[in-house]
């Protein structure tokens, strides 16, 4: 079952902001930002919950009365309701719409992810995620939803210090990291910020010229000039087709988590591939992203690759 309230703006495009909403302080801190997010491109949010009968009413076989499922919708219209007034206090001209369905929520963003621009979730970080979006729920949409999925962590809501920061992408020069590395240039342009791109490589990647010979200070050096010209090479297309994005790029002898973590301190979106592998290799954003998603500073986006 599903309900549109009436007087909400209808949202009918391909590409609205769809925010998962449970009424915890983490889903909360998700639709400010996507709220942000929204007027910052310029399109519709749209409010997504879900409720379900307590496991325990099927189990003797009973019918659950109609006041049941009456309740249960009522106190999730009042989750929603709570979410818009944030949402207008970032933004009272946001068109708003919301969805509301009995059932799985995870059935329910993995169906609103083919037509939204993102999802966005709440999230208490190390203890798992909150209330309807719960670990095994954000797990599912990330790995699963035909859209880009944020994670917006209880602990890292914007703020007067990140809120102009850059966008920060992660790069392996596999095929999902390049689509990674496009949506991150779509944020960065959407949100007049500088975008940084990370390549990180460590020394098990880097072959001496013979065997038993130490690599010397030289060859690490050769290396990271090598590196460096590979990255421009991959990101000039991009930059042609988004000229008015300002780039940085950031090259370290490091594993991918301690390096995106610390490139992103401060920023205002991290942006990884999910399951990305080659080009550059031993960046493997598939476990990268799983771990980043408990570390990251700031609000993060993975990417799937386009089916």
């Amino acid at each position: 079952m599903s309900r549109e309230n009436e007087q909400d703006t209808p949202v009918v495009e391909a590409t609205d902001v769809v925010v998962a909403v449970d009424g915890s302080p983490a889903s909360n801190n998700a639709v400010r930002w996507a709220a942000n997010t929204a007027a910052k491109r310029d399109v519709p949010l749209r409010l997504a919950s879900s409720y379900t009968l307590p496991q325990f009413l099927y189990s003797e076989g009973m019918v659950p009365p109609q006041e049941l499922y009456d309740d249960l919708q009522r106190e999730t219209l009042r989750k929603i309701d709570d979410a818009r007034e944030i949402a207008l206090s970032v933004n009272p001209d946001l068109r708003i719409g919301h969805a509301v369905a009995e059932g799985s929520p995870i059935d329910m963003l993995l169906e609103m992810s083919r037509d939204a621009a993102m999802i966005v979730m709440g999230s208490r970080g190390l203890g798992g995620l909150s209330g309807m979006v719960l670990g095994s729920v954000s797990g599912a949409v990330v790995s699963h939803a035909s859209c880009p999925v944020v994670v917006v962590r209880e602990d890292n809501a914007v703020n007067d210090e990140n809120k102009y920061g850059p966008v920060v992408v992660g790069v392996d020069g596999s095929e999902v990291s390049r689509r990674a590395t496009e949506v991150a240039f779509q944020e960065a342009q959407a949100r007049g910020a500088e975008l940084i791109a990370v390549h990180t490589w460590i020394d098990s990647q880097v072959q001496a010229p013979g065997a038993g010979f130490a690599i010397t200070e030289d060859r690490w050096e050769e290396v990271h000039t090598e590196k460096s010209e590979l990255l421009d090479n991959y990101l000039r297309e991009l930059g042609e087709a988004y000229p008015d994005v300002q780039m940085g790029k950031i090259i370290t002898r490091d594993r991918p988590v301690r390096a995106l973590t610390e490139a992103a301190a401060g920023a205002q979106l991290l942006v990884t591939g999910s399951h990305g592998r080659g080009g550059f290799k031993g960046m493997l954003l598939g476990s990268t992203s799983r771990a980043l998603l408990q570390s990251a500073p700031c609000p993060m986006m993975v990417v799937r690759p386009s089916s």
